[in-house]
């Protein structure tokens, strides 16, 4: 299933500078039962505060519709009426975006109000099969852009808010009218040409810290970016827990064949499986035990990947999953193991059912889970706070 096609949306943002909220929300769903994958992108009017309030109802609305599928116009005209009026400007307004994509489909793409849309094939811009503007008859001064886009394997969409094409505005000399949307693709042509398999997230990250940093003096609005992007899956491996019969231990070896950057074994036992069967050895260096960080240091295996302690370090991978915790500050195997899955869009763990009787010991702490049960969380964190694809086999 490996050879299966994965879509991968990402979105990075930047508040305006003195403000404590974004006035920017992005939202994104997977339907499953119809292989639809959804995104909204939405600028409430203004910033701080009630322009968050403006554009997180507006996303919220809009994902529900999309998934409900209601007519782009008539959704329009109902988010436009659920939004509460600024009382200054006597309106209430949030400008978006939204991507809607069934896999082995076209692409549709609605907009108002926001930066036109950006379709790369490589580095070549692709035009629509289906570009529509249409008007509402509640409100006749905002226009809605219907698009259809034949969004194929290895193919990116970018959507951005103004403060991404308006970056740049009346402080450099250099951009009259700001960086543009002429200006953000030809950005991001020179970074996928530098790197033609950059991902989602580092792509939409890259267009969002340039608009950040176009001109000095921090940020003049929210900056917000979303990227998707059309592959083949990256799979990632983890094995832990060795198998419940001995004889299934060569096959069970074989499954750490991936590759060096796309496999992990966690626990001792596993370790050993691996090296007994594969006729390999884990080799651990002196700066790997000084940046262990109070757990086990990471091991290597040359031509496999990493080696770690097992349901220790699991527990914390799990705990950094669900509380959506950055890498940059967990014990260096839990770094190693959660960079790996933020990298990878397919996640598989081959699990051995034999009970290590160690975890039986009263004297464990009770919060360590056995290995299953952390498995079968940390699934569902996956799934749900980075949008993977998680896949668990046992032997």
């Amino acid at each position: 299933m490996a050879d299966s096609l994965f879509i991968e949306m990402e979105a990075a943002q930047f508040t305006k500078t003195g403000q404590a909220a974004c006035g920017d929300d992005v939202r994104f769903l997977t339907v499953e039962r119809e292989n639809r994958h959804l995104a909204a992108l939405s600028d409430g009017l203004g910033s701080g505060v009630k322009a968050h309030v403006l554009a997180n109802m507006t996303t919220s609305m809009a994902i529900k519709f999309l998934e409900s599928n209601i007519p782009t116009l008539e959704a329009a005209e109902i988010i436009m009426d659920s939004l509460p009026v600024c009382e200054v400007r006597k309106i209430g307004y949030a400008t978006f975006s939204l991507f809607d994509f069934r896999l082995g489909g076209r692409a549709k793409i609605t907009e108002m109000g926001n930066p036109g849309y950006i379709h790369l094939r490589g580095t070549t811009e692709i035009k629509p099969l289906k570009d529509e503007m249409v008007v509402s008859a509640h409100w006749p001064d905002r226009e809605v852009r219907e698009c259809e886009a034949d969004f194929r394997p290895g193919d990116r969409i970018i959507m951005c808010s103004d403060g991404v094409t308006q970056a740049g505005l009346g402080q450099r000399r250099d951009m009259k009218f700001g960086w543009r949307r002429s200006g953000v693709m030809e950005f991001a042509k020179r970074r996928i040409e530098a790197d033609g398999e950059i991902s989602a997230r580092d792509l939409s990250m890259a267009i969002a810290r340039e608009a950040r940093y176009i001109a000095p003096g921090g940020c003049k609005d929210d900056i917000s970016c979303v990227v998707a992007y059309l592959r083949h899956p990256r799979v990632m491996r983890v094995l832990t827990g060795p198998p419940y019969y001995r004889e299934n231990d060569a096959e069970y070896a074989r499954q750490a064949l991936l590759g060096d950057e796309h496999t992990v074994i966690c626990g001792g036992t596993s370790a050993n499986i691996i090296e007994r069967e594969l006729g390999v050895k884990v080799r651990v260096s002196l700066a790997d035990i000084r940046k262990s960080g109070g757990l086990p240091p990471v091991g290597r295996i040359e031509g496999i990947g990493i080696a770690t302690e097992g349901i220790l370090t699991l527990s914390r991978v799990l705990s950094a999953i669900e509380e959506m915790r950055s890498p940059e500050n967990e014990p260096q195997a839990v770094k190693m193991i959660l960079e790996r899955m933020i990298r990878h869009d397919r996640i598989e763990f081959v699990i051995g059912t034999k009970v290590n009787e160690s975890h039986q010991d009263p004297g464990i702490p009770q919060e360590l889970e056995l290995r299953r049960s952390v498995i079968r969380r940390m699934q569902q964190a996956l799934e749900r706070n980075y949008r993977k694809e998680v896949v668990v086999y046992y032997y």
